[in-house]
């Protein structure tokens, strides 16, 4: 078994799928097997350049494909909790790009699908399995910065609004919070669980998505300070504070290639470069669940996913997000 290929599907032909394509081909027990678009010669076009044989003009066809084991659903957030849902009854194992769905309604949905076909799935939070972000964890479960009390971290880029960008388009999800907004959620969630209580500030565009959130999340004995814009730019560092110091994650941290450790003015600097640009990790930790007869992963399970969902379906109704 060790030595089958597992076989992907990718639907959803954009950036995030090349990215994703690129580093698969890093993976020795990975292959792709075929790829769909609304646009057959965008399908034609990515599997040509990925060395893919099969492209098809429908989701439905690559889901019926008896060749490809998972798929990879790289469409619109919009799109997630149907298409998901429909590879899993077609018998496919899926990753699904985050943000998991619009609605925590829809997150239940999906992982009630895995259940009821007994099919892995998992939302494609990249960022959980890369080193740094694993190296990271790690020490801070053992203590070596205290307990901590402080999460800072922010995700803002100037966003394209050319015609037609999903990331300004409300009907698809867009809006700084879903598309961007999750990584720092993400981060204070693995560092510091659910929290108490979220206060959450937006400013809209006009077309009624949310430009920039601003966010702070209490907890019993910690604060998060997290910050998404598609209207200006950050330095995309994080710092998680504790009792006896301090981690910062290299910036971009969701892609970080190491991290320092802070503690009483001495600095320990640590190199973790990615494989790749670091979908890999997700892909392989796919691959070995599979592979153990898993329906979720440990690093990010079912669970894992419905509690940022509803900490993000919280934050949406708090600043008023309606899609």
């Amino acid at each position: 078994m060790e030595s089958k290929k597992i076989k992907w599907g990718i639907i959803g032909l954009g950036n995030i799928a090349n990215q994703f394509a690129t580093d698969l081909l890093l993976i020795e027990d990975a292959e792709l097997t075929a790829v769909a678009s609304r646009n057959y010669d965008n399908a034609k076009e990515f599997a040509a350049q990925y060395n893919c044989q099969k492209a098809y003009d429908s989701y439905d066809v690559l889901f019926a494909d008896p060749d490809v084991d998972i798929v990879y659903i790289a469409t619109p957030h919009n799109s997630h909790a149907q298409l998901s849902i429909k590879a899993l009854e077609n018998g496919k194992h899926v990753l699904c790009e985050k943000p998991i769905a619009l609605s925590y309604t829809d997150a239940v949905s999906m992982i009630e699908a895995s259940k009821k076909y007994n099919k892995f799935f998992m939302e494609a939070f990249w960022t959980r399995f890369i080193p740094s972000v694993q190296e990271v964890l790690e020490k801070v479960k053992n203590g070596e910065i205290g307990e901590v009390n402080y999460v800072k971290a922010d995700f803002a880029f100037i966003g394209n609004e050319t015609e037609g960008s999903r990331l300004f388009d409300k009907n698809t999800g867009g809006g700084a919070l879903f598309d961007i907004g999750v990584y720092p959620l993400f981060l204070s969630y693995i560092m510091l669980g659910i929290p108490k209580e979220i206060i959450a500030k937006s400013i809209f565009h006009k077309n009624d998505i949310d430009l920039q959130t601003s966010m702070i999340l209490n907890y019993d004995n910690a604060q998060a300070i997290l910050h998404a814009s598609i209207a200006s730019e950050s330095d995309m560092k994080a710092i998680i504070g504790g009792t006896k110091g301090r981690i910062e994650l290299n910036s971009p941290w969701f892609m970080a290639e190491g991290y320092s450790v802070f503690k009483e003015e001495n600095e320990a600097a640590f190199s973790l470069p990615n494989l790749g640009k670091g979908y890999a990790y997700e892909a392989i930790e796919c691959h070995k669940c599979i592979r153990n007869n898993q329906i979720e992963s440990e690093l990010w399970s079912h669970q894992n996913s419905l509690d940022l969902s509803k900490i993000v379906d919280k934050i949406k109704n708090q600043i008023g997000l309606d899609f």
